[in-house]
C-alpha cells in the first residue's frame, strides 16, 4: 500500500492548528481567568472522547481478544503522543501483573525522546516501519497509531507496515482522519477537540483526550484478561511497600481475614495476591490454588466459586 503523504503546506489547515477564539486575548487575562479558560476547554475534550464511546469499545475488543490469542498491543506514536503511549504500557505490569511484552510503548527518537524533544524522528516514515519489523509484530498483534493531527509520517509508516504484516491496526487522533488513514488503520477513534487553548500545543486538549482513551483501551481490556475483582486489582504486583500494602489489604477486604493472616500466606503464595485469596478462601495449599485459578483461565471470582 502506498501511503499519501499530506502536504506540508496543509498544515495549516488541521484543525489543531487553528485559533481558538476562546483564548485570543489569553495573554492579558488574570490567572483566574487562564485557569477557567482551561476547566472549559477541558470539558470539550471530556465531551468529545465521550462521543467515540462506539470506537472505544470496538478498540477494545479487539485488544481483548488479541490478548486472548496471545497476541500484543503496541502503542506506536510521537512526541507527546509517543510519551502517552508508553506511560500507559509501563503501568501495565505493577497495576495489573501482566508481562512486560504484553502491551509495549514505542517512541519516536527511543527512549531518549521521553525527557528530550526529538520531533525531526516523526517525519521518518520508513523509521516507523522499521521500528515494527524490529519489534517482530505479527499477524497476532494489534498496532495503535496514536497522533493528534491524523498524519504523523513515523506512525503512518508503522500502521502501513503492521497491515502489511497482517495486524489489526487502529489509531487515535484528534482531528477528522483523512481518506489515506482509513484505508490503513481497521478502526479510527477521533475525539475532535478542537483548537488548542495555546494554537498547535497538542499536548493539551489533545493529550488530555489521548490519555482518557489510552485509560480505557488497557484497563478495559485487563479487566476482561480477569486482572480485576470488583474494583480490585488482584494481579498488582507487590514490587515495593506501597504495593505490598496494596495487595494485603486487597486480600483482608476479599477474604475478611486478619492482617497476620494475610501476610504470612501472602508469603506462602510467592507474593501473589490471587493465589493467596484462594488459599486462605478456599483452604487449599499454594499448588492446588494455583490449579485452580489456572482452570479458570485466571478469574478469581468463577474460580472462589468453583
Amino acid at each position: 500500500m502506498t501511503f499519501r503523504s499530506t502536504n506540508p503546506d496543509s498544515l495549516e489547515e488541521l484543525l489543531t492548528e487553528q485559533q481558538n477564539q476562546n483564548s485570543a486575548d489569553i495573554d492579558l487575562k488574570s490567572t483566574a481567568k487562564i485557569v477557567q479558560i482551561f476547566h472549559r476547554e477541558d470539558r470539550i475534550a471530556l465531551a468529545a472522547v465521550e462521543a467515540e464511546t462506539d470506537a472505544i469499545v470496538m478498540v477494545v475488543e479487539a485488544i481483548a481478544a488479541t490478548f486472548h490469542s496471545g497476541g500484543r498491543l503496541f502503542y506506536v506514536g510521537a512526541g507527546t503522543s509517543g510519551r502517552l503511549g508508553v506511560l500507559d504500557a509501563s503501568e501495565c505490569p505493577p497495576t495489573f501483573g501482566s508481562d512486560p511484552d504484553m502491551v509495549q510503548g514505542i517512541i519516536a527518537g527511543g527512549d531518549i525522546a521521553l525527557r528530550n524533544s526529538v520531533e525531526a524522528e516523526e517525519d521518518q516514515t520508513e523509521t516507523g516501519a522499521q521500528v515494527i519489523r524490529e519489534h517482530d509484530v505479527t499477524d497476532l498483534d494489534i498496532v495503535i497509531g496514536i497522533a493528534s493531527s491524523g498524519r504523523t509520517p513515523y506512525v503512518l509508516g508503522g500502521l502501513i507496515e503492521a497491515k502489511k504484516i497482517g495486524a489489526q491496526t487502529a489509531i487515535i487522533c484528534c482531528t477528522p482522519p483523512n481518506d489515506s488513514v482509513q484505508e490503513i488503520a481497521d478502526y479510527v477513534i477521533a475525539p475532535i477537540v478542537g483548537p488548542e487553548i495555546i494554537a498547535g500545543s497538542t499536548r493539551l486538549k489533545s493529550g488530555t483526550a489521548t490519555k482518557l482513551i489510552l485509560n480505557m483501551l488497557t484497563t478495559v481490556s485487563m479487566i476482561q484478561q480477569g486482572k480485576v475483582y470488583g474494583n480490585l486489582m488482584v494481579d498488582v504486583k507487590a514490587s515495593n511497600r506501597k504495593m505490598t500494602d496494596r495487595a494485603l489489604r486487597i486480600i483482608m477486604d476479599v477474604t475478611g481475614c486478619n492482617r497476620a493472616t494475610a501476610k504470612q500466606k501472602f508469603m506462602e503464595a510467592d507474593s501473589r495476591a490471587k493465589v493467596t485469596i484462594i488459599m486462605i478462601a478456599k483452604k487449599l495449599g499454594k499448588e492446588d490454588a494455583v490449579q485452580l485459578l489456572d482452570d479458570h483461565n485466571g478469574f478469581l471470582r468463577p474460580a472462589l466459586h468453583h
